[in-house]
């Protein structure tokens, strides 16, 4: 199944930037960061342009930093490779916002 094909059944609408919008790639542990750029956007994943730079990094979950200042980050799984391109599918993206915890 091409990545054509895969864009076809998904499920939420993608935002396409007009200027890529840089970002960070970020190991769970903190021990590697790279740089990025997002190339369309949606509630459930992205689609990343990330070069040759990853060669050899274990990438199967990292988070994505989206601001210089870290405060906004998404964790990511890894879902295809294309050559310089991945596919990712954001976690945790089901979980509502915790309730209050109610008192007898």
């Amino acid at each position: 199944m091409s990545d054509g094909e895969k864009g076809e059944k998904r499920q939420s609408q993608r935002v396409r930037f007009e200027h890529k919008r840089p970002a960070q790639m970020m190991a769970i542990d903190g021990t590697w960061q790279r740089p990025c750029t997002i190339d369309d956007i949606s509630d459930g994943g992205a689609k990343l342009t990330v070069g040759d730079s990853i060669q050899g990094l274990p990438i199967t979950e990292f988070f994505l930093v989206l601001s210089p200042f870290g405060l906004a980050y998404r964790h990511c799984r890894l879902i295809w490779v294309n050559g310089d391109q991945i596919g990712v599918a954001f976690a945790n993206r089901g979980r509502g916002p915790k309730k209050a915890a109610q008192t007898a």
